[in-house]
Order: structure tokens, then C-alpha cells, then sequence
């Protein structure tokens, strides 16, 4: 197993008010309707275990799992911290945050996420995986993106 990592940042204002995106981010119900490929989280206070469907990466299909200890600043700031249960091995993890300011016109979202995953592929193609991985990070990002305007009713 080698570890690859892939790295996404956005920064965008969204016509909209904090609380609505807030609202909407921190609802482990509503995000798998709003992000492809997450199948569920179950929440547990501020662990959170996401569950994604399954992924291809390299002729190598991955369904990640992986625990997330959830750092709420309410109406401004969730960060990310990768922490699988003791005795367990998680082959998946997220690092990052989301950060909520007030802007005219709505609020500034920024995030920043490195997802790390250990796959049974030779460190050799590690240019390969890391373009396939932020390939579908982008993905994911985009239509999350527009799913949530849309929930919010707004446009872009």
C-alpha cells in the first residue's frame, strides 16, 4: 500500500446568508444529498464517519470510509481532522476546513481539504493517481457547488 494525496481549495461568495450555509454544512443528512459519490455519514457528536461509494482510480476501485473529528465555530469555521476509531485501520482520511465570512452580496466560502489514500498501486504512478484523485475531487466539488446553490435557491 502507497499513500496519495490530493488537495483541494475554492473560494467563492455566495449569495446567501451564513446561517443558510451553515445550516446546510453542518447537516450530516443533507450532505450526502448534496455530494456525489457520499453515500452516508453517521454522526456521533463531533465524530463524523463518512461512507462514499465506490471510486475507480487506476483500474483500482476504492469505496472509502473514513472518521472525521468535527471542529464546529458556529456560523464560522468547521475543520476537518482525520481520527479513526482506536484498534481500526482507515485507509482513507480528510485534513481541511470551511470557513464562513459576511461579504456584501452574501457570504465568502472558503475551503481547503487534503484527502489522503493508502491503494495497492506502486508509488510509480503516483502522477497518475494524484491526477485521477484531484480529477474526481474537482468533480465532487463542482456539483456540490451547484447543489447547494440550488438548495439554497439561488443561482450562480
Amino acid at each position: 500500500m502507497n499513500t496519495f494525496s490530493a488537495q483541494t481549495e475554492s473560494d467563492a461568495v455566495v449569495p446567501a446568508s451564513r446561517s443558510d450555509i451553515w445550516a446546510a454544512l453542518t447537516d450530516p443528512d443533507l450532505l450526502p444529498r448534496l455530494t456525489p459519490f457520499l453515500e452516508h455519514i453517521e454522526a456521533d457528536g463531533d465524530l463524523w464517519r463518512w461512507e462514499l461509494s465506490k471510486i475507480p482510480i487506476l483500474g483500482v476501485a476504492i469505496a472509502p470510509c473514513f472518521t472525521e473529528r468535527m471542529t464546529f465555530d458556529p456560523e464560522t469555521r468547521i475543520e476537518y481532522t482525520h481520527a479513526p476509531p482506536a484498534g481500526t485501520t482507515e485507509r482513507t482520511g480528510v485534513e481541511g476546513w470551511y470557513q464562513l465570512d459576511d461579504v456584501d452580496g452574501g457570504t465568502r466560502l472558503r475551503i481547503s481539504l487534503t484527502i489522503d489514500a493508502q491503494l495497492p498501486l506502486p508509488k510509480s504512478s503516483g502522477f497518475a493517481v494524484r491526477k485521477v484523485m484531484s480529477s474526481v475531487v474537482d468533480r465532487m466539488g463542482d456539483r456540490f457547488a451547484a447543489n447547494l446553490l440550488d438548495h439554497l435557491g439561488v443561482t450562480a
